[in-house]
């Protein structure tokens, strides 16, 4: 029997609303949601009750500055690698890859 998975997504979401310093009513409202209950919600989704549809997802994304992707990585160096790709140009990106593939050889 395999071991029952984890959603990431939640400890995701509360990593990066804590690290941009904002509440979660204050992420609600600047996502669009009723003042009222933007803090429920959000709380909804860092306790993994209810899961936000991808355009809410995107709109968290780019509220937090991370990449949607970012709220599915499993492991924190992942995360972080993925935030830290993300600031790169295509151009860097590319020359990173080449220089990855290299040492897989």
């Amino acid at each position: 029997m395999s071991e029952k998975q984890i959603n990431p997504l939640p400890l995701r979401l509360k990593q990066a609303r804590k690290a941009t310093g904002i509440s979660q009513k204050q992420l609600g409202i600047q996502l669009g949601m009723e003042p009222g209950t933007a803090s429920a919600r959000m709380n909804h989704y860092e306790k993994g009750k209810h899961t936000p549809d991808y355009a809410t997802l995107k709109s968290m994304a780019d509220e937090l500055g991370v990449p949607v992707a970012y709220f599915f990585c499993e492991s924190e160096s992942t995360a972080e690698l993925l935030c830290l790709l993300e600031k790169m140009t295509e151009e860097e990106k590319a020359k990173l890859v080449k220089q990855v593939r290299q040492i897989e050889t």
